[in-house]
């Protein structure tokens, strides 16, 4: 049987097919995902879409089969990125389930799910009772899968690329050439109907929907998956390089020259375009983001509100601030106007409308939203993170212009620098963030952490 405890996670359900995620977890999720949103007496139907891995079909089936035999129905709108999956639960304003693991290896799967409007379910909004109910389910009474409730099948891939045209439209922008590799993940099915149209000429890389992930992981985060785009950008003289993830809800951009721009330069420079249409607007940023990200909300009017890490986090303070918009350091990007949700195709659609607004290369418009050093995400194996984290605190707590917070993990704050440590939720890991006002006072901040994490002796500052 397995173990359900490993699997649902804080915000998802995620695990190795079929040795921790089988069509039996599925079905039984299914059908306690319709009990804990209560379903039946409220919308009465899930939205259900899955994406390219070989086994997202049959786990999504089995989970429609555990929302029919409860007497509910399910709109199947079948291969899907997961943004998509959310607009059609915004647009249908239902509950839905999203059959992905994402940027994960191929072995992975997992399901991400919402309730009506593409609200999120975390572990304390429902996901916690869901797998309780699973995990009796497995143990107990096994959901048998006789179907009451009725399967619809509905293609909203047209529907969905219409909203977004809606949204940024590109129409009057000048000719852009943009290499897209979409990691032979969902990109390769939403691009195409996104772009069918307009001044944007796409130059595709590994288009082709394979869960296999033949060329490189889809997870455009690690640097080593961005090396083939850098290059076709450089060979063609391209104008902007996008890089999606395997579910295509993140999005990375390349600048002419083939250099990484930072999401927090993204979640910057969407900002100030929201705020131009939006005046006075709150925007939020999760605490790892540049300084620079609420220094722009405020220089454009805005209201600066700082988050936790994780898209539930993010999605609960929309909701209650309004905001218009918010980013994340991981390229995940959420708007007021998609149901608060998450998408890497409407920041990309953004990213475009600034570039092509105008005649510099995105080399010389990004820079402008770039004030800082940041060091990436250092991730560290530790035996005791909360002691490894005590200790750093110890080490600056009390210091002369330093400060200290707890809103997500331990954050160090000074006036040229900063980092945040955070402990993962799965893993025995630290992650590490680090900026500075400058390179060298970058390095030497996070190399005086690092010591601290690893147990490396510390040189006296």
């Amino acid at each position: 049987m397995a173990d359900v405890a490993a699997i649902f996670k804080a915000y998802d359900v995620r695990g190795v097919v079929p040795d921790q995620l089988d069509e039996s977890v599925a079905r039984a999720t299914g059908a306690a995902f319709v009990e804990v949103l209560d379903v039946l007496s409220g919308p009465g139907a899930v939205v259900v879409g899955y994406d390219m891995r070989p086994s997202s079909p049959a786990l999504a089936a089995a989970f429609a089969e555990g929302v029919t035999s409860t007497g509910a129905d399910v709109i199947d709108i079948g291969l899907a990125s997961t943004d998509q999956l959310y607009f059609a639960s915004g647009r249908l304003d239902l509950p839905g389930a999203m059959f992905t693991a994402s940027h994960n290896p191929a072995k992975y799967n997992g399901i991400k799910l919402c309730r009506a409007g593409a609200a999120p379910v975390g572990s304390d909004s429902g996901l916690r009772d869901i797998a309780d109910l699973v995990a009796k389910a497995l143990t107990d009474v096994p959901v048998s899968g006789s179907a009451s409730g009725h399967v619809t099948h509905k293609d909203l891939l047209t529907a969905y690329a219409d909203h977004l045209h809606d949204l940024v439209d590109l129409s009057g922008i000048r000719p852009l050439t943009v290499v897209v590799d979409a990691g032979n993940g969902m990109g390769g099915h939403t691009v195409p109907a996104v772009f069918a149209d307009g001044p944007v000429t796409i130059i595709p890389m590994y288009f082709e929907l394979d869960g296999n992930f033949p060329n490189h992981e889809a997870n455009p985060l690690d640097p080593k998956n961005l090396v083939d785009l850098q290059a076709k950008v450089r060979e063609t003289g391209a104008d902007l390089g996008l890089a999606f993830d395997g579910d295509a809800d993140r999005c990375f951009v390349i600048d002419e020259q083939g250099d990484p721009i930072s999401p927090s330069a993204i979640t910057g420079a969407v900002a100030v375009r929201e705020l131009a249409k939006h005046p006075g607007s709150t925007v939020l940023h999760n605490l790892i983001t540049s300084k620079a990200v609420p220094e722009l909300i405020a220089e454009h009017g805005g209201t600066p509100v700082r988050t936790r890490v994780g898209h539930s986090n993010i999605k609960q303070k929309m909701a209650e601030t309004d905001a218009v918009f918010g980013g994340e350091h991981s390229a995940h990007y959420y708007f007021r106007d998609f149901w608060r949700a998450d998408t890497g195709m409407l920041a990309a659609l953004h990213v475009l409308a600034a570039l092509g607004e105008q005649d510099k290369p995105a080399s010389e418009l990004f820079a402008d939203y770039e004030r800082y050093v940041a060091s990436g995400e250092l991730n560290n194996t530790v035996a005791d993170q909360a002691a490894t984290v005590a200790a750093i605190e110890d080490t600056y707590a009390g210091v002369d212009g330093i400060s200290v917070d707890h809103l997500d993990g331990l954050t160090v704050s000074a006036g040229q620098w900063w980092f945040n440590v955070r402990a993962s939720n799965t893993e025995p890991l630290l992650r590490l963030n680090v900026e500075a006002a400058d390179r060298p006072t970058m390095e030497r901040v996070r190399d005086e952490v690092l010591a601290l994490i690893t147990g490396a002796p510390v040189e006296e500052n």
